[in-house]
């Protein structure tokens, strides 16, 4: 049956608590950018039917790569934070894989008939033409053509997207990221760049120096940009409002240069007490790089100058919704 939802309550399940039959977009949709929205908007149509499906993304936790080869993969959208992406979209829940040797050692066959269709009662599928599944990477959209035609499945293969000969991926929006170019990042995203943290307690030296921080846990797994200092907006909790502030993103090479690379953020203008409290932010622009200062002194004069380059940077921008 369908969910009878708004778009603001989609769900995050496994394949067991799926409302099914589904028409399914298959893939990571990692950032959910052009190309990711070219194949949602297939598969949300045609959960019109007739018959009618429960439109619905299908990704896999952890990424593949992670399990096979051992290789770190650091996400732009952690699955909750593609909730809100996705439901404008006209995706109504959300399904994670979970992804393990077992699954990895699954035919394309298997995948097909145990994932497909006895979990999710797929009636629908949709992929970008650079799809594979199955045991070492064997299926391609041809073989999910036919295998799920032969159990009832109408599957569409889509064309990559590309602007001006430059493919639309992942890995663009990362690599912008880690040049601090948060406006291409924002344009391919579509969005904003956003993360989130736990504002967790240290050391108070910034309030020693008379810039006091929040101190945030960010996932491990979430992609952050390069490191430096910032101008950026912060949200506390699930607060609409919008708080200008200036962020360290790094290490403390003046302070503790063998302390880990950290998220710290300075509220402008602002006495809050954010403790147990968590912080969403959007660096809006680079400030400058990591460095070291002869002494507390330099350091304290140039975090004033920062601030007041990220307070009139924020006072020209426009209050993001």
């Amino acid at each position: 049956m369908a969910l009878a939802r708004p778009w603001a309550l989609i769900a995050l399940l496994s394949p067991e608590q799926a409302c099914r039959p589904t028409a399914l977009a298959l893939g990571s949709f990692d950032g959910v950018h052009a190309g990711h929205r070219h194949v949602i908007a297939r598969a949300v149509a045609m959960a019109a039917g007739p018959p009618a499906l429960v439109p619905t993304v299908l990704s896999f936790w952890p990424h593949p790569r992670e399990v096979l080869a051992g290789e770190p993969r650091l996400r732009l959208d952690l699955p909750n934070e593609k909730l809100s992406v996705l439901g404008p979209l006209g995706i109504e829940q959300l399904v994670l894989v979970p992804f393990d040797l077992q699954l990895a050692a699954l035919t394309p066959e298997q995948f097909v008939q145990q994932v497909l269709r006895d979990q999710l009662q797929a009636g629908a599928v949709v992929i970008g033409e650079n799809f594979r599944f199955g045991n070492r990477r064997s299926g391609g959209p041809e073989d999910l053509q036919r295998l799920g035609g032969s159990c009832g499945m109408a599957v569409d293969v889509l064309p990559l997207l590309d602007e001006g000969g430059s493919r639309y991926s992942s890995s663009r929006i990362r690599q912008a990221l880690a040049e601090a170019d948060l406006v291409e990042a924002e344009r391919l995203l579509q969005r904003p760049y956003r993360f989130s943290g736990q504002v967790v307690r240290g050391r108070g030296l910034g309030r020693g120096l008379g810039w006091p921080t929040a101190n945030l846990q960010v996932d491990g797994r979430k992609c952050l940009p390069k490191e430096g200092v910032y101008a950026a907006w912060a949200w506390r909790g699930d607060s609409q409002q919008a708080m200008p502030a200036v962020m360290n993103l790094g290490r403390q090479p003046t302070i503790d240069p063998e302390a880990p690379s950290a998220v710290e953020v300075h509220l402008l203008d602002a006495e809050v007490d954010l403790a147990g409290d968590s912080l969403r932010v959007q660096p809006l622009q680079w400030l400058r790089g990591q460095q070291a200062f002869g002494s507390l002194d330099e350091l304290t004069g140039q975090i004033s100058r920062d601030a007041d380059q990220a307070r009139a940077l924020l006072a020209a921008a426009q209050l993001p919704g």
